[in-house]
């Protein structure tokens, strides 16, 4: 699968602008608060139907004006396609392929499989388990539309149920069979998600073990620990247990919505415990486990996505990631960086194709 070109139209900082690209290797080069990051964040939008870095689509929008437009031609099973995403103010976001909109973005999800490392994957150690929730998701989506599907069924449920929870308290009433249909039906797509990831983190699992112990040459020992309540009962048994908490809290407290992936080192959160380098390392360990992943179940080499990571990365890990180009592991690359010679510096040394992009 390639990216052959993209144009953007009023998006974030441009006005327009347009890329052919090389079929290996695309750098982005300039100063800071150039655009090098928003090019990467277009080329994420087409796969998810949504930004990387700002969730407020409206957001996206160049200031001043009324609506984006991104445009993209791609090739993918020997045939040329068109992906373009649009917003316009006061309407819905609309996502087409070769001119046909989708009902749902959720069936062009994993259409275009792409994996982005970004100083912001952070968040990932940083704040809740929502965020590494969705990393889960993600990943497991781009591969099952089942899985997606049954994700957004739960949501709904949920939502349906903490507003049924909030009526009660606030009439001072309570109706049993009501609140049991929604029971079932948070059981039955809940447990599903739960059988799912835990599938998912046992493929997983070694996968990012193999690219940490690369990356660090296995100076430490690194757990991804996946938390969910179900693994002690199932979820209608946690419903009904924790009815009286949740009439208190007015929301449901118990469910796959509350999983969490924990992130340790030696045992000891990575957030608490891990220094810099070592969270480095980790996050691109689980990114990297993320694109073999996702290869390998959909034949298809992912889109990859470096954002400005030479400026935080050591010599060592640029040379694995130069490594693993040379070896023909990755398909296309897209890399965002602040200093041109050292861009380049590091491209010639792959052999590969590329071409520079000055912001």
């Amino acid at each position: 699968m390639y990216l052959n070109k993209i144009s953007l139209f009023n998006y974030k900082n441009f006005s327009e602008v347009s890329f052919d690209f090389d079929r290996k290797i695309n750098c982005f080069v300039g100063k800071n608060g150039i655009g090098k990051t928003n090019v990467l964040d277009a080329i994420y939008h087409l796969a998810y139907g949504k930004s990387y870095f700002n969730p407020l689509a409206v957001q996206n929008i160049k200031h001043g004006e009324e609506f984006f437009v991104i445009d993209a031609e791609l090739e993918k099973n020997d045939r040329t396609e068109q992906i373009v995403c649009s917003l316009k103010k006061g309407q819905k976001k609309i996502l087409k392929r070769n001119g046909k909109a989708y009902d749902k973005f959720s069936d062009h999800i994993g259409f275009i499989p792409l994996v982005i490392i970004s100083p912001a994957d952070r968040d990932l150690i940083v704040e809740g388990s929502e965020t590494r929730r969705k990393f889960m998701d993600s990943v497991i989506s781009q591969l099952d539309s089942t899985y997606l599907h049954q994700l957004i069924q739960y949501q709904k449920v949920i939502v349906q149920r903490n507003a049924l929870l909030k009526y009660f308290a606030l009439n001072h009433t309570f109706d049993n069979d009501t609140l049991s249909i929604y029971n079932e039906q948070l059981n039955s797509f809940g447990q599903s998600i739960f059988e799912k990831r835990k599938d998912f983190l046992e493929q997983f699992i070694p996968i990012f073990n193999t690219h940490h112990q690369a990356i660090t040459g296995s100076e430490e020992t690194v757990q991804l620990v996946y938390e969910s309540n179900l693994f002690e009962k199932d979820l209608l048994t946690l419903l009904k247990e924790n009815i009286n908490k949740d009439r208190a809290l007015q929301y449901t407290s118990v469910g796959v919505h509350k999983d969490d992936l924990s992130f340790e080192i030696d045992s000891h959160p990575i957030k608490k415990f891990g220094s810099q380098g070592q969270q480095k390392s980790f996050l691109i360990a689980l990114k990297l486990a993320q694109f073999e992943f996702l290869k390998k179940q959909s034949g298809v080499k992912p889109l990859l996505l470096f954002d400005d990571i030479f400026d935080k990365l050591d010599e060592t890990r640029v040379g694995k990631i130069i490594e693993m180009v040379n070896t023909e592991t990755f398909g296309q690359l897209f890399i965002s960086d602040t200093h041109p010679e050292r861009t380049e510096t590091i491209v010639k040394s792959t052999h590969q194709s590329y071409k520079i992009f000055n912001l």
